[in-house]
């Protein structure tokens, strides 16, 4: 490409990385995940973060997914105009109900964004017995997974894209966050995509 003079537009353009962090404004919890994010056990794991995508209206879309860190798979996500309180919340209520019957105590892993922090999100965890992990501040590598899911999804559907509409950008992550959990398939999950693998690995420790 250099001795042809091209250029990869495909990934030329990168958006600021959103940042939720207020300091210390309710409660900061302790890093128990300290990066050990594999796991063998289906719900076990959660992580969750904020992006941030601009449109073509003038507006930005906010997108916040829990990820099970067992497969890579998006349990529930909510995406807005503003990085409200119930960003976080609504994907957090839908998450736990999906884990609710985990064999395992939940944990779920965050930065120590205001949202996280907020007495509402620990009030909730507390209430289904889940434990919180935060990392440490301003350390990214702490919440690597979600990090790189953030990082796949704009590379592979808005990074050299011409700028859109809200509704027409909150389509695309719609789909792509379908086809990511349903269709696109990983090497370490055995070829399988994240939601064909949680049903391979339940059936045979069935």
């Amino acid at each position: 490409m250099n001795k042809l003079g091209l250029k990869c537009k495909k990934f030329s353009r990168k958006s600021r990385k959103y940042s939720s962090y207020k300091g210390t404004i309710g409660t900061v919890a302790k890093n128990l995940i300290n990066r050990r994010f594999h796991t063998s056990v289906c719900h076990q794991k959660l992580t969750t973060d904020i992006t941030e995508f601009k449109c073509s209206d003038g507006v930005k879309l906010y997108l916040n997914p829990i990820m099970d860190l067992f497969n890579g798979e998006i349990l529930s996500y909510e995406i807005n105009m503003r990085p409200t309180l119930e960003l976080a919340l609504k994907p957090l209520e839908e998450a736990l109900e999906i884990v609710k019957d985990s064999r395992y105590r939940t944990t779920v892993h965050s930065d120590q964004g205001w949202h996280y922090q907020h007495k509402k999100w620990v009030k909730t965890l507390k209430k289904h017995k889940v434990f919180q992990s935060m990392s440490r501040k301003g350390n990214c590598l702490d919440n690597s997974p979600m990090e790189s899911f953030f990082g796949l999804l704009k590379q592979e559907m808005y990074y050299g894209e011409a700028l859109c509409s809200f509704e027409k950008l909150k389509k695309r992550i719609e789909d792509y966050i379908n086809y990511y959990n349903n269709k696109r398939i990983k090497q370490k999950l055995a070829g399988m995509n994240p939601v064909q693998y949680r049903i391979h690995t339940s059936q045979l420790a069935a």
